[in-house]
């Protein structure tokens, strides 16, 4: 799947740390042992809200709008598959158990450390970013086992389930050899896509328990300590699983809802996956991951450009590629994945690509071979931009500031909800009379000639219409009523980087779902 991304510096912005309160991290200054001692001063004496809160926070922040998006269902590490139709799926709270006997029968609460290693105490039990909502019988398959890389010669039975499971997470004996050496005994083993976010949880929760995880030795991941907490052998599966799985978007969202709509503190490893490697690194990663080859840019339209290489390898990782465009820098890609469409480009110009991978640690590669490209004219009629919703943050009812990448790049909005519909997801923003809600585009190349938007009115209120600006200057209206309208502003003829912002002008009182904006390139030498 190609990832989109604007190349314009002004426009970079790194999703991980969009909602990280100001100054939140200001005292994490340390490194090693001690700059755990700060996170965990940080993050201590969260608001515990008691294990049956679960319940609700479930129904409404873990639900897949990631995989399936739009599907009003839960997403499961446990049966999710990311590259295909789900096994099965639950939606909330009518699918929570509940008895069970099969896999697909129903979902309950999976404590990613099990409850015995701390005696089923609180806050523990009931902390939000170790419980996530998994299928009960394969929560029950997994037990208390620690997670680890299973030896697939080694698999164990149990009734009542396949091992691997549906979406293929598998329970066995701990292969002893490669990164997994030190450790005999049953693991269990998630899928790929998820084994990072296990281990952010571990290096979360030995972290706010730093005071408590030395009592905690009778299980097999940890060690009896405070400072280093986990056991040598489960430390090195961790800490290649939290490289080998870079942060999700999901776990971005999670900790911001954890954060804002809970229990209000966060996991310091989502919003700097850094730390990791400065707390528990004592040996430093310096094997550098190998160069990329075969880059190739292709597919050329008047503003974007595809690009295509053979993946680098590392002892460890590949976490990220660097892009340079005419041998500047223009952004990281925060991804593994070998292959980006890069946005913003101008018209009718040849661009020369090069990459370089990144690992954790900050290893760099070599410089891939140059691919050349060059964009399309611009003809006014042609489309622009188009944003439909669908990457909103997660599903959230209150009213506050959002920031989404769309396909041209980071979009905002403010006083929104991203709970709502009009076609799949929409964004809402209130326009009542004590707010003035606004959505902004990033900057585009390619001018504007006509600006089509869906809107409706939802709840109560009065009809209105909102102001449409482009780079701030007045370029028309759109109207909303209880009926979902689709609006075209024709003839608005404005050329070069334009910025669009919908807001609020007080001719109504009302809270709007916008859906399915898009706009036409404008030349103004071809008219």
């Amino acid at each position: 799947m190609k990832h989109l991304y604007v190349i314009a510096l002004s426009l970079v912005s790194f999703l991980a740390f969009a909602q990280i309160p100001a100054g939140y991290y200001s005292s994490a200054t340390g490194t090693g042992y001690t700059l755990k001692t700060q996170l965990h001063n940080i993050i201590d004496n969260h608001n515990d809200q008691g294990y049956d809160a679960m319940d609700g926070f479930i129904a409404s922040y873990d639900l897949d709008n990631y995989y399936e998006v739009g599907s009003n269902t839960i997403l499961d590490v446990y049966s999710e598959n990311p590259s295909g139709n789900d096994p099965y799926t639950f939606s909330p709270v009518g699918d929570e158990c509940g008895n069970y006997n099969s896999e697909g029968d129903c979902y309950n609460k999976e404590h990613v450390i099990p409850q015995s290693a701390f005696n089923d105490a609180y806050p523990m039990r009931s902390d939000a970013h170790q419980l996530l909502p998994t299928d009960g019988r394969v929560n029950g398959f997994r037990s208390n086992y620690p997670f680890g890389h299973v030896n697939d010669s080694q698999l164990v039975s149990q009734s009542g389930i396949s091992n691997p499971t549906q979406n293929g997470s598998k329970l066995g004996n701990n292969l002893n050899s490669g990164y997994s050496a030190g450790y005999t005994g049953v693991v269990f083993e998630p899928i790929d896509e998820f084994k990072g976010d296990i281990a952010r949880i571990y290096f979360y929760f030995v972290t706010r328990y730093e005071d408590q995880v030395d009592n905690w030795s009778a299980y097999a991941m940890f060690d009896g300590s405070n400072d280093k907490a986990i056991a040598d052998p489960f430390l090195n599966i961790l800490m290649t699983w939290h490289q080998m799985d870079p942060v999700s978007q999901k776990e971005i969202d999670r900790n911001n809802n954890i954060y804002y709509h809970h229990q209000g503190n966060r996991n310091p490893f989502v919003d700097h996956p850094e730390y990791v490697a400065l707390i528990w690194n004592t040996t430093p990663d310096t094997e550098a991951p190998s160069t990329p080859t075969n880059l190739a840019a292709s597919n050329p339209s008047n503003t974007t450009i595809d690009l295509d290489w053979t993946a680098s390898t590392d002892n460890i990782g590949v976490a990220s590629y660097d892009i340079y465009i005419d041998a500047v820098f223009y952004i990281n890609t925060n991804s593994n994945t070998p292959s980006y469409t890069v946005t913003g480009l101008s018209p009718n110009t040849t661009y020369c690509f090069t990459v370089l991978a990144k690992d954790a640690s900050g290893n760099t590669s070599s410089l891939s071979n140059q691919s050349c490209e060059t964009t399309t004219e611009t003809s006014s009629g042609d489309s622009c931009a188009s944003e439909d919703f669908e990457n909103i943050p997660a599903n959230d009812s209150a009213y506050t500031d959002r920031t989404w990448t769309g396909a041209n790049g980071t979009w905002t909005a403010t006083k929104a909800r991203t709970d709502q519909t009009i076609n799949n997801r929409a964004i809402l923003i209130d326009c009542r009379t004590s707010s003035t809600g606004t959505i902004t585009s990033p900057s585009i190349l390619g001018g504007i000639a006509d600006l089509t938007v869906t809107t409706q009115r939802l709840f109560t209120g009065t009809d209105g219409t909102l102001d449409v600006l482009i780079n701030g200057n007045l370029v028309g209206t759109i109207p909303y009523s209880p009926t979902v309208q689709t609006t075209t502003i024709s003839g608005i003829n404005i050329d070069g980087i334009i910025t669009l912002i919908i807001q609020d002008n007080d001719s109504g009182s009302a809270r709007i779902a916008i859906d399915d904006l898009s706009w036409t390139c404008y030349d103004g030498l071809s008219t």
